[in-house]
């Protein structure tokens, strides 16, 4: 949630921060709501004194013998109370309807991130390794998975219908060996806290992250009379730790990574991500996510990419990082890097992580706050997160990067040990 004192304070900036990210808002009538709760603010103190000043006088007066007086002050202090009760109406009014737009604002874009409509105008920041040359036709991955026997999807859809995937035999293991390797690394080498959080997550939770009322059709809800709903990405659990909490300085950074499965429902077609694993309801990932202060969050954005990136560079797989424009930056976030990696059977790059800097976007919905000296006053944390990786789209990159002409797999070195030393995918195993 953005601030509401530096809105009014910027906003033909603030209005045109929002248009950059395609946001159509009236920052002006949250202006005038703002300039209205204050005035009313004022009237009600001062009505409010008033009112217990001259209550006071009610009983000299009826000591004094001045009953009629002392009516007649008592009638229009019920007046005055009346009028109180009205402007305190207006005042729940006025903070109801700013805070029903602010809820829908989206986060402010850093001033280093492209401006652009789509995905179009993102900006390609680096790349790391060579897709590989193939002197044969590559296969998709479904096609490779399906004639190996470790992927399929007619089994998933009598369980759960379209969009979901059982992962068979050697298929299930590979996910497990990357689930374990990469939690190893952020782990051991990168200094993340594993976690182990609930899969289910309740209303609140969802708005401090920014995933309600927002993207609520995107969620599953798992019960009509229940708060709760399936997390889409552990980022839900992992920031909510500290909601309504007040952290020490000291205790800054906090570095936090877990694996979830996590549940989408994303409507339409998405042309080829129709097929394959792609984009599906049900699906694995290792989230990290930080809590930084003010100061520093930016620093950490770069540390968090490298360390996501650090994931394929171990694994072998030719990536590219891209800043995403303004336009195609996640609700929460005032910058995201997406790191993609190459696909042959596409010949293109396709998304496998993104790692979002939301500055005190989503503290300020959780109240997350950290003290930054000793009795000095609370500010809003900032928080990070991004996938480190995607399990799903790292499983379907290796098996198409590393397919062989007879539709064999070779197994990536660093995960031969989290298979027993398994070098081939084979139909036969």
């Amino acid at each position: 949630m953005l601030d509401l004192n530096f809105i009014t304070e910027n906003p033909d900036f603030v209005a045109q921060k929002l248009r950059d990210r395609g946001a159509d808002v009236d920052v002006d009538a949250l202006v005038r709501l703002n300039q209205e709760r204050k005035s009313l603010q004022t009237e009600i103190s001062t009505m409010r004194h008033e009112h217990g000043s001259e209550s006071k006088n009610i009983g000299a007066l009826f000591k004094e013998g001045k009953k009629e007086e002392a009516e007649a002050l008592r009638a229009r202090l019920r007046e005055a109370s009346d009028a109180i009760k009205a402007k305190e109406a207006r005042q729940r009014e006025v903070e109801a309807e700013t805070r029903e737009l602010l809820i829908w604002l989206p986060n402010l874009a850093h001033e280093s991130v492209p401006v652009g409509t789509d995905e179009s105008d993102n900006v390609e920041v680096r790349r790391w390794g060579e897709p590989r040359s193939f002197d044969f036709t590559p296969q998709p991955h479904w096609d490779l998975g399906e004639a190996l026997g470790i992927l399929d999807f007619d089994r998933a859809a009598k369980i759960a219908g379209a969009r979901f995937a059982v992962l068979d035999g050697l298929g299930a293991q590979l996910e497990r060996a990357l689930i374990n390797f990469m939690l190893d690394v952020h782990t051991k080498e990168h200094g993340y806290r594993e976690m182990a959080p609930p899969f289910l997550a309740s209303a609140d939770a969802l708005f401090g992250t920014g995933q309600l009322p927002k993207f609520e059709e995107e969620l599953f809800k798992v019960r009509a009379d229940r708060e709760l709903y399936l997390v889409p990405t552990a980022e839900v659990p992992l920031t909510n730790l500290h909601r309504d909490e007040i952290l020490e300085a000291s205790e800054l950074p906090k570095y936090y990574t877990a694996f979830t499965a996590c549940f989408r429902s994303e409507a339409g077609s998405y042309g080829k991500d129709v097929r394959g694993l792609i984009r599906l309801h049900q699906f694995d990932k290792v989230e990290l996510v930080k809590i930084t202060d003010a100061e520093t969050s930016y620093d950490e954005l770069e540390k968090l990419t490298a360390n996501a990136e650090t994931i394929l560079k171990k694994l072998g797989l030719a990536y590219r990082v891209v800043t995403l424009a303004t336009g195609d930056t996640g609700f929460s976030a005032a910058k995201t890097y997406d790191l993609e990696v190459w696909l042959p059977s596409q010949e293109t790059y396709r998304e496998i992580s993104s790692c979002s800097n939301c500055t005190d976007f989503q503290a300020r919905r959780a109240k997350i706050r950290y003290r930054p000296a000793a009795k000095g006053k609370p500010r809003f944390c900032h928080t990070l997160n991004g996938s480190g990786l995607a399990v799903g789209r790292t499983w379907l990159a290796i098996v198409e990067n590393y397919q062989n002409e007879d539709g064999t797999i070779d197994v990536p070195e660093v995960l031969r040990p989290y298979l027993d030393g398994l070098e081939r995918i084979t139909r036969d195993r």
